[in-house]
């Protein structure tokens, strides 16, 4: 082997000292070296190339009797797509998805300390059967054109424009924004259900809410074709005070009814009240980083950066009705029991929130004001009333959404200003306002309000009382009473949010009577 190599070895060396050899070589490397460079341009640039060597074949007398005239481009399918637009709808989608944070802190700090991880686990649970069924015909039901009750088309998305509608905002973009809307409507329902609802129970139910109850109902009021919208005076919506709230609230109370009151719960007019939220600063902590979402929630509506004034308007309306609402619920706190109650302060901004989603963009500051004052009121009267009524809602969420949302979407039919129109893809159209009773408009807009606050109310809790009940058929609405009395945490997850530290002995004592009297 090894003289082998010597020999082809000295054979090189040999030839290489030939000048007629090198030549040979050098010329057989060179066109190789061409070939290759030839080879690489045609790969990396055939989609060019070969379309204009096949015009320029075209066009020779031989290929064709008359030059044909050149095709027109293909029109790019996202040119419609408006960039800024989109961006600001995304970013106010993430503003909106933050509120889940607000809402999972809002219930586990006013609820009881054992059933805090069911509360997150729930809002995770929910959150993300919420984005499967609204991906595979939730937002079809509601946003897609068909009958003036449903949506009929786009399922899974499939066979859609780029954009949706003449919003210019791209679709995928758009179905994150309302994904995260279904999901707020989906969270509020747990509020007055929480400490006593099982696990496989709110799985069953969440698939009725977000999968059918919110898109089908809210198709009345935002579908394209929903009849609420094409009433001859529509029915108007800015953000969701009926659409969001108002079915949010009516199913969580037909839960709240379907479910019963928590064991120990005793009533004001049974000589007890409220069970003490375990922690009031995460609870407060939660409706703050809700009024921070709210600022995605009701701008983001207009669905256009570029209407800068109307951005402007529902940011500020939104903001002054929160204060108004919070100062009223604080100082009427104070007269009824002269103590400032933080539970109920907090509770009352949130309702002046969910009242001026609606009418947020048509009215003044003015409106904004005293539509704030009314929420402010309105969620201590609705908590009053549940009292009365024996019905255990926890966190107020009957009160903050149902009746708060009530008020918010009649409350444009009494203080729209009338100098207010429609937000557009470049700004504001005025051609058309909207103008309330207190502002010369007449009780028309208010009509309208009514008819669709009325109807959405009314159909939302007939069908969720339908749901309840059927889940409570199946044996998993409701934990047992023992699973009760040891808490959602450690009964359903096996897991407690505060190992360290042991439920209060007067509590379990309280609770273990209560079970024995409800068995006897």
């Amino acid at each position: 082997m090894t003289s082998m190599l010597q020999t082809v070895s000295r054979k090189i060396r040999t030839n290489w000292q030939d000048p007629l050899v090198r030549r040979h070589v050098g010329l057989l490397f060179l066109g190789k070296t061409i070939g290759l460079v030839l080879v690489l341009v045609l790969i990396t640039q055939w989609q060019r190339l070969l379309p204009a060597m096949l015009g320029a074949q075209a066009a020779t007398p031989a290929a064709t009797p008359a030059a044909a005239p050149a095709a027109a481009p293909a029109l790019d399918p996202l040119a419609a797509i408006n960039a800024i637009n989109t961006v600001w709808v995304l970013v106010a989608a993430f503003l909106v998805f933050c509120m889940q944070v607000g809402f999972v802190l809002l219930e586990a700090g006013f609820a009881r300390s054992r059933e805090s991880v069911n509360i997150l686990v729930e809002g995770i649970a929910d959150t993300c059967i919420c984005g499967v069924t609204f991906w595979l015909w939730g937002f079809a039901f509601m946003f897609e054109p068909g009958t003036p009750w449903i949506g009929t088309t786009g399922f899974a998305l499939q066979g859609l424009a780029p954009t949706y509608g003449t919003t210019g905002v791209a679709l995928l973009a758009f179905w994150v924004f309302q994904f995260a809307f279904a999901d707020t409507c989906s969270t509020i329902t747990s509020g007055a259900m929480i400490g006593r609802c099982g696990f496989v129970g709110d799985l069953l139910y969440s698939v009725g809410v977000t999968g059918f109850i919110y898109p089908i109902i809210g198709h009345w009021a935002w579908g394209p074709d929903g009849w609420l919208v094409t009433m001859t005076i529509p029915f108007r919506d800015f953000a969701g005070s009926t659409v969001v709230h108002t079915i949010g609230g009516a199913i969580s109370l037909a839960g709240a009814i379907a479910l019963g009151p928590r064991l120990g719960r005793i009533f004001k007019r049974d000589g007890g009240g409220p069970m003490p939220a375990h922690d009031l600063i995460i609870g407060a902590a939660g409706g703050l980083i809700l009024w921070f979402g709210w600022y995605g929630f009701n701008p983001g509506s207009t669905l256009s950066a570029l209407d800068t004034a109307g951005i402007g308007r529902v940011s500020f309306n939104t903001t002054l009705a929160a204060c108004s609402a919070g100062l009223t619920s604080l100082f009427y706190s104070y007269v009824r029991t002269k103590k400032w109650d933080l539970a109920l302060t907090t509770n009352g901004f949130l309702a002046g929130l969910v009242a001026i989603t609606c009418p947020c963009y048509w009215v003044d500051p003015i409106g904004a004001f005293f539509i704030g004052i009314g929420g402010g009121l309105v969620v201590v009267w609705g908590i009053d009333a549940l009292e009365y009524l024996r019905i255990d809602d926890p966190i107020g969420a009957v009160p903050v959404h149902m009746v708060g949302g009530i008020w918010g979407t009649l409350s444009l039919g009494l203080f729209a200003a009338g100098k207010y129109g429609a937000s557009t893809p470049t700004g504001q159209d005025i051609s058309t306002v909207v103008t309330g009773l207190f502002y010369g408009g007449g009780i028309g807009v208010l009509k309208a309000q009514f008819i669709g606050s009325a109807t959405i109310l009314l159909a939302t809790f007939v069908s969720a009382m339908a749901l309840m009940y059927a889940v409570k058929a199946t044996g998993t609405l409701r934990v047992s009473a023992e699973g009760e009395l040891e808490g959602l945490d450690v009964h359903e997850h096996g897991s407690s949010a505060y190992p360290e530290y042991m439920i209060s002995g007067s509590e379990s004592v309280i609770l273990a009577v209560s079970a024995k009297e409800e068995a006897a």
